[in-house]
């Protein structure tokens, strides 16, 4: 856009200023013919005594009367010298010979040599004039001119882009398990019609989604009552190894229905409020809970502080990450760390770990990585995906990593505003 405006100004500037120059060569040529008619005129019809004492009166600017032959010069036969050599004919009414000559050492300067009517040799010295010149504060506004253009294209196109950038970042905040803000829909008219197109786009994936959710939710509480007359039926018959086989498939089958129902559920967050929590309590509590079972879970560090938050969620959350733990390392370790704004609290294990190129992928539903994660663990591949969804409905996120050494840690980071104040701020 700026160069667009620059290229039109220069334009504009370079028109003005050859009109200007060729305005100042017809009046310098105009009054050339005009004041040389005169001088010439006079100078024919004074004394030959008397002339000497005109000449300065007679000259101007732009030419100079001699006396005499003059310089030696040459021909001039440009269509500079012979436009002028027609204005000095012109001036001289072509009552006299005239012969047109370039000083070589002077520039611009030609000579006329004509003679009077007496004879008398007479020399017309000629320094056209080119354009006006310019005056010394024209460059420090031009500068400025282009400064202010310059003002005014990044400002323009700033207003341009806005939209855009605001797009941009509804674009890529896009995200259906946070809070739903809707893009304004003001400003010029195409604004307005791709701001109202993005928010009809996200009410349509957020209807698809809730009807996904609520597809695997009738799907799985449906399919609760044919398991459990399966499982009675089971029950009455008599013990063989297949009867054995028959309720452990059932009993997964369960699992998965659960775990189907739970991820719909989380998806809703169930409507649970938020509440402040003792951080050493509550972690405590999820470890001793895992111990009085035999599972090997630990505290690691001294917890301090507290925490606004959504208490239920947070503990399926963690209780995902640890059974993932127990299932394929054999223990699990829990640890707090306090940031800047967010507390992190992190299941770690010295499993097997997650190939780097997986880990994003592994928040997935029903994602199963066979090569460390088989079927014979269990499972059903919804864990992560029920914690990465409870943790956006407590205003936080989850992370997995790699640990130094081997094994996986998983993190739930609870951001603001979702911290209590200062006493979330202690050193943990």
């Amino acid at each position: 856009m700026f160069t667009g405006l620059a290229l039109a100004y220069g334009l504009s500037f370079g028109l003005l200023y050859a009109e200007r120059y060729m305005s100042a060569r017809a009046i310098m040529l105009g009054t050339l013919e005009s004041d040389l008619a005169t001088s010439i005129a006079v100078l024919d019809r004074l004394p030959a005594t008397e002339r000497s004492i005109w000449l300065d009166r007679l000259s101007r600017g732009n030419y100079r009367l001699v006396l005499g032959p003059g310089q030696n010069g040459i021909p001039d036969t440009s269509k500079r010298g012979a436009e002028i050599a027609k204005r000095i004919e012109d001036a001289a009414g072509h009552k006299y010979p005239l012969r047109i000559e370039s000083i070589p050492s002077g520039g611009n300067r030609l000579q006329g040599h004509l003679t009077l009517s007496d004879g008398s040799p007479l020399t017309i010295d000629v320094t056209p004039t080119g354009i006006m010149p310019v005056a010394h504060w024209l460059p420090y506004v031009f500068m400025v001119q282009m400064a202010l253009m310059l003002l005014c294209s990044w400002l323009a196109m700033r207003q341009a882009v806005r939209p855009l950038a605001e797009l941009t970042a509804a674009a890529d905040g896009l995200d259906p398990t946070s809070k739903r803000i809707l893009m304004s829909e003001s400003g010029p008219r195409e604004v307005t019609h791709a701001a109202r197109a993005f928010n009809a786009m996200r009410d349509r994936i957020d209807h698809y989604l809730e009807e996904r959710v609520q597809i695997l939710a009738a799907i799985s509480h449906d399919l609760q009552t044919p398991i459990t007359r399966m499982r009675l039926r089971a029950d009455m018959a008599e013990d063989s190894p297949e009867k054995e086989k028959l309720v452990s498939d059932l009993q997964e089958i369960g699992r998965l229905v659960q775990d189907g129902i739970a991820y719909a559920r989380s998806s809703h967050s169930n409507g649970e409020s938020l509440s402040r929590i003792d951080l050493a309590s509550f972690i405590d509590s999820i470890a001793y809970d895992y111990q009085d079972t035999g599972s090997a879970v630990s505290v690691v560090g001294t917890v301090h502080g507290t925490a606004t938050t959504k208490p239920h969620a947070l503990r399926r959350i963690l209780t995902n990450f640890i059974d993932n733990a127990i299932k394929f390392a054999g223990a699990a370790e829990i640890s707090v760390e306090q940031k800047s704004n967010s507390i992190a609290i992190t299941v770690a294990d010295r499993g097997p770990g997650i190939p780097e190129a997986m880990l994003e992928v592994a928040m997935q539903p029903f994602f199963r990585l066979e090569q460390s994660r088989n079927r014979e663990t269990g499972g059903s591949g919804l864990g992560l995906a029920i914690a990465q969804q409870l943790a956006g409905a407590i205003g936080g996120s989850v992370r997995l990593y790699n640990r130094a050494g081997g094994g996986l840690a998983a993190e739930v980071s609870i951001h603001e505003p979702a911290m209590a104040g200062r006493g979330a701020m202690a050193t943990l």
